[in-house]
């Protein structure tokens, strides 16, 4: 059933929802914590969580795209195919939520190749689109979008304009950019709503859990209605998911930033759902792209 949108005011424009699809133990929260070569030892909680997920978008009928570890894919194959069967889109979060500046050109290469032709075998549709685990290309990996650009991929939403502790590039634009002079790849930066000046990240995941919701709508709407642009948001299924294991030996900012406020965190998702309109990343890039070729040949 359609639920109808609160705000009036946000009609015209359409946002883009992104699920950023990894499992508890694979954030990099706990990357110090927990060993790669220990993740196939754990239970995957990832496929329920995504189920869930799935109910409440359909629920409220909303499309999204659910930006996909190929770790994840190689172990859950019908679970991609659920996600593409209802109309989502299936894009690429990378192999093993290596961070991109950790990576060489060619070992990056090689990272989202694997990705994407292990989430096309699964989904059993084409993946376009591009997200890095953490926000990682920036200043650092000017080769990123080059090597993306070659491999075929038409958007990326990789980039968090802000300065954080944990990510960040905050010299980037704001808001969609190409940021190749001679290809087509379009970059769809996470939101960011500004202050007195200063940019402050307001795209979802801890900020979202942890802050009152009426950040997050006030941010969105100064986005939708004074910038006249779509809003980018993203979440993870662990965040869901108030019931999974404790990791007791992680440090204690890390355990304030994953485990804070997830009992809360599906109740504010489905307020949001409602208060704004909804679509998929690639739908949302395409016609970022299509506004930016409109301003160059305006120039």
């Amino acid at each position: 059933m359609k639920h109808p949108r609160i705000h009036d005011a946000e009609q015209a424009i359409v946002n883009g929802l992104s699920v950023d699809v990894e499992d508890w133990f694979q954030v990099g929260a706990f990357e110090n914590v927990i060993d790669r070569s220990d993740w196939d030892g754990i239970a995957l909680r990832v496929e329920d969580n995504v189920l869930r997920i799935l109910d409440m978008f359909a629920e409220a009928d909303v499309k999204a795209t659910f930006f996909t570890l190929g770790w994840v894919a190689q172990r859950k194959g019908p679970l991609m195919r659920r996600i593409v069967e209802a109309g989502h889109e299936l894009a690429s979060h990378g192999w093993d939520h290596t961070r991109v500046f950790t990576f060489d050109r060619q070992q990056f290469a090689d990272d989202i190749r694997k990705a994407r032709e292990t989430l096309e075998d699964a989904g059993g549709s084409e993946v376009c689109g591009y997200r890095a685990p953490s926000f990682s290309i920036d200043q650092r990996t000017p080769w990123a979008f080059e090597e993306l650009a070659e491999q075929g991929y038409s958007y990326s939403s990789s980039v968090a304009p802000v300065k954080h502790d944990h990510y960040g590039w905050a010299e980037a634009p704001r808001f969609a950019f190409h940021p190749l002079p001679d290809a087509g790849l379009v970059e769809v930066p996470v939101t960011t709503a500004m202050f007195r000046g200063k940019r402050l990240a307001a795209g979802g995941g801890g900020f979202f859990r942890v802050l009152p919701y009426g950040f997050s709508r006030w941010a969105i709407r100064q986005v939708n209605r004074q910038d006249q642009r779509p809003a980018v948001f993203y979440f993870h299924p662990w965040e869901v998911d108030p019931q999974q294991p404790r990791v007791r030996n992680a440090p204690l900012r890390s355990k304030l930033r994953h485990y804070t406020n997830l009992d809360r965190m599906a109740p504010k998702l489905r307020q949001l759902i409602l208060d704004f309109e909804w679509g998929r990343m690639d739908a949302l890039a395409s016609r970022e792209a299509d506004k930016l070729d409109r301003q160059k040949v305006a120039a």
